[in-house]
């Protein structure tokens, strides 16, 4: 999403290199407060991340899912340490045959409202997803999931389209996941904000004492959680929410924050890795930053005036051949971002450079000769105007720089005039979905940590990215990938799936990055380990 998404919940979990981690803090610092458990009572955390929505239904973001994450029960999470999930509020989780996923529910489950947790709230929790089908939500997730059902209290039955479905499992601890209060939570739309923090519909390790939109979040530990993980270990989280990173910078050296986490821009992480009265923590990620094309009303584009497929994927083609990922990794990013060249990252199995081979000079380096060649060839004699979208909040202070250096890098070549422009998160959410922006930036963050979450949400035909790209071929070899058991023959599959959307360049993958957190050096046990948990990735989306 996004912005927007492993997960928060998937702590420390690593597939062939590429972790998906947590931060947490279970000692104190500033003002807060230890018990005698060795935990704190009270911790204050400051991002510039923003919330669309705490209904699960209408957000796909790493803003909105890690609230989501502290608060909603899951079937399906990752204890620490382990890239593979468990059952968490769920007693236990199994294929009973080849389409039919079956889950046994812990007994004694509640809501923090006092509303029983059964099966009818997990079918109710599912069933709503795909019928609100939200376009910024989590919905293409669930592509294969036919029906769900719940034959009693404790029983869910759910019966897939295809037959081994080796990320089914994954999905369902995934933002596609959370189990709602079917009291609470509208059946056919989204429930708004307020109305879901008034029911107190929680049931995760934390529920919202109090709510006040993208400003403040007071968490307050949830005594009756029964899930996978461990039981809170700080009593109390404030959530601060900034509109400028030069603030949270601020924040950071008064004093008057236990913890940073996203975004600081790499400069002010630089800064502050020099004063010694903070400390900086990077953990591996699997985060990726990418361009997306419009296929309707991107320059050529299908809705256009003056539509031309051929001279469409030349415009792309040109684009890919003229950036350069060593500049923006090393003059933006100061080297906590890498180039990416490919779909899946670097890390995961199955990840290639196919790009790296298809544009460029083969080695990773523009080619301006090449990008000239592919544009003239389409019949394309004039330079092209594009209209190249970021948003200014959701990425971190270092999106300016970013998008600023790929304009320079597209229109030294002569080829291109861009047109830069930037919105809002919460605006820019909406209006990605609606064909406003013909080319726009996007970040990925894992929902689990397997190269299929770095494909299935993106190039199916009913995708996340509403970009209207469709590829019959795509799509059927990432529907049998998905089901193949065959180890060798599914990462053949991954990587023909990857040479397929290269050449078609749905979108431009231009980096994978670590992530960053910055806390007070009196703030014991900083750690991947603990209760209050971040989506701390390599890619949501968003």
């Amino acid at each position: 999403m996004t912005s927007a998404s492993r997960t928060g919940r998937r702590i420390a979990a690593a597939t062939a290199g590429v972790a998906i981690a947590a931060l947490t803090l279970s000692g104190c610092a500033g003002g807060s407060s230890s018990n005698s458990s060795g935990g704190s009572k009270s911790l204050t955390i400051g991002t510039t991340d923003k919330v669309t929505t705490l209904d699960p239904a209408g957000s796909y973001d790493n803003g909105s899912f890690n609230v989501q994450n502290q608060v909603f029960p899951f079937l399906m999470n990752t204890p620490s340490n382990s890239p593979d999930v468990e059952p968490d509020i769920a007693e236990s989780a199994e294929f009973t045959a080849p389409t039919e996923y079956t889950v046994k529910l812990k007994e004694g489950l509640k809501f923090a409202n006092g509303n029983e947790l059964t099966a009818s709230d997990v079918k109710f929790s599912f069933d709503r997803q795909l019928k609100i089908a939200d376009e910024n939500g989590p919905s293409s997730l669930l592509y294969n999931l036919e029906k769900t059902e719940a034959p009693d209290d404790l029983t869910v039955v759910f019966t897939l389209k295809s037959e081994n479905d080796q990320v089914f499992p994954q999905i369902l601890s995934s933002p596609a996941g959370p189990i709602v209060d079917e009291d609470v939570f509208s059946a056919d739309a989204l429930t708004l904000d307020q109305d879901i923090v008034k029911g107190d519909a929680f049931a995760g390790q934390y529920t919202i004492a109090s709510y006040d939109f993208n400003n403040l979040i007071s968490y307050k530990a949830n005594p009756e959680y029964k899930g996978l993980l461990e039981k809170a270990k700080t009593e109390t989280v404030n959530v601060k929410y900034y509109a400028e990173s030069s603030n949270l910078k601020l924040e950071v050296q008064e004093g008057n924050i236990d913890l940073a986490y996203r975004s600081l821009s790499a400069t002010d992480v630089e800064d502050l890795s020099k004063n010694k009265n903070v400390k900086v923590h990077t953990g591996p990620g699997g985060e990726t930053r990418y361009i997306v094309f419009n296929f309707d009303t991107q320059p050529f584009g299908g809705t256009t005036d003056d539509a031309d497929p051929a001279k469409a994927l030349a415009v792309r083609q040109a684009v890919a051949d003229l950036v350069d990922r060593d500049e923006l990794a090393d003059e933006v990013y100061k080297g906590t971002y890498t180039p990416l060249y490919s779909y899946v990252p670097d890390g995961l199995t199955g990840a290639t450079t196919v790009l790296k081979d298809l544009y460029g000079d083969g080695e990773g380096k523009p080619d301006l000769d090449k990008a000239k060649k592919v544009l003239a060839d389409a019949g394309i004699t004039e330079p092209v105007e594009l209209n190249l979208q970021y948003s200014n909040d959701h990425y971190g202070p270092s999106s300016g720089d970013e998008y600023a250096l790929i304009k320079s890098q597209l229109e030294e070549s002569g080829l291109f005039t861009v047109n830069l422009q930037t919105t809002e998160w919460v605006q820019y959410s909406k209006d990605r979905t609606a064909d406003v922006y013909p080319l726009y930036q996007l970040g990925w963050f894992p929902d689990y940590s397997d190269a299929d979450n770095y494909l299935t949400p993106f190039f199916l035909t009913e995708n996340f990215l509403a970009n209207h790209y469709s590829n019959t071929e795509v799509n059927d070899m990432i529907l049998k990938q998905a089901s193949t058991p065959d180890a060798a023959e599914r990462t053949q599959l991954i990587e023909d799936i990857q040479a397929a959307v290269a050449a078609d360049l749905s979108t431009l993958p231009l980096l994978q990055g670590a992530q960053v957190a910055v806390s007070g050096t009196d703030v014991d046990g900083v750690t991947l380990d603990a209760s209050f948990k971040f989506r701390y990735a390599p890619l949501s989306k968003g």
